[in-house]
């Protein structure tokens, strides 16, 4: 890897804030997903540091073109269209390849990846190939004399670090909702430039057989979802006052470990350490007692709300509001008053 573009006076890298976009498939169409826009919000700040631009790394066909005027409402000055002769841009070794190919054409000084597992594997890819330094699920990062300096919630949510990647390039991946996605006041016309790259036989050696799109529900994806209503052990496998509330507040639906495992709904929708970390504006808590390793999934929630008849329910010691009732009481009677409400 070439070393990146400094400033002569001061040794801070100037380089690019370069974003991995990520997307999903609305109509036939790729769409970028939600936490893309909050990371291009981040990238603006860290590379107005520096005065350094914002470029864009679409590994998808037909991404960059298709997503071109909304990234110029966020700033983007420039779009690596990615073009991958052979290679399954679904493959982690062939995005990080990718990534690594469009690091040193622009001597970045800074990747944003949205924090999901297929990018942390490929964040730690990267980091393998360029020397770079990683932290993930980061809630903030800016750059701090010279040196960018990422913010992230530890131990189950119950302590705050600020850790300091003193490499010269930094590979961020950000958790959803960290921060509010803003628009530029002046848009810009990103320059929508196709760059191949051909990837080593190593990144092959694993062939993608098959893949089968999940079938949309219409809800959020419960990683991204700004509200979220998870049902545990106390919904005694019936989701559906779950359901129609996380519906009426257009949020996603998640659940304890317990539930996935009882068979009650899928393992995609598991919460906690061993499933997906969330950090919603609110969660709601239905028949949930709060174990330790749920905990450690949701504790970053903006505003946590806890149902349950049993007052004694450790989920009661973190929530910011608590109800204690039943659920199929107390879920629908929210529902309505919700719906009342709205007119």
């Amino acid at each position: 890897m070439t070393e990146p573009v400094t400033d002569p006076a001061t040794d801070v890298p100037t380089g690019p804030v370069v974003v991995l976009l990520d997307h999903h498939t609305v109509d036939g169409a790729p769409r970028l997903r939600p936490p893309v826009l909050e990371l291009l919000t981040l990238a603006r700040g860290l590379a107005a540091s520096t005065g350094s631009p914002v470029h864009a790394v679409a590994v998808e066909p037909g991404l960059a073109q298709a997503a071109a005027e909304e990234l110029g409402r966020y700033g983007v000055a420039r779009v690596h269209d990615v073009v991958l002769p052979g290679a399954d841009p679904h493959l982690t070794p062939v995005v990080a390849e990718a990534l690594t190919a469009v690091v040193r054409t622009d001597d970045a000084s800074a990747v944003l990846l949205a924090s999901t597992f297929e990018n942390k594997e490929v964040a730690a890819r990267l980091a393998v190939l360029t020397g770079a330094g990683v932290v993930s699920d980061a809630t903030g990062v800016t750059q701090e004399d010279g040196v960018v300096v990422v913010s992230k919630t530890v131990f189950a949510g119950t302590w705050t670090t600020r850790c300091a990647i003193t490499t010269p390039l930094a590979v961020v991946l950000v958790k959803a909702n960290a921060v509010p996605a803003e628009t530029v006041a002046d848009p810009t016309t990103p320059q929508v430039e196709p760059h191949e790259v051909t990837v080593s036989p190593s990144a092959l050696r694993a062939t993608l057989v098959r893949r089968t799109e999940r079938a949309a529900s219409g809800r959020p994806e419960l990683a991204e979802a700004q509200t979220v209503v998870a049902g545990g052990r106390g919904t005694d496998g019936d989701f559906s006052p779950v359901e129609e509330l996380a519906d009426v507040l257009g949020g996603a639906v998640g659940a304890t470990r317990v539930a996935t495992d009882e068979g009650w709904i899928g393992h995609e929708s598991q919460i906690g350490q061993t499933g997906v970390t969330i950090s919603p504006q609110l969660y709601i808590g239905a028949g949930i007692s709060g174990a330790v390793h749920h905990r450690g999934g949701m504790q970053a929630s903006g505003t946590i709300v806890a149902v349950n008849t049993d007052p004694e329910s450790p989920i009661f010691e973190i929530a910011d509001f608590g109800i204690v009732g039943d659920l199929f009481t107390v879920l629908p009677q929210a529902a309505e008053e919700i719906r009342r409400l709205r007119g």
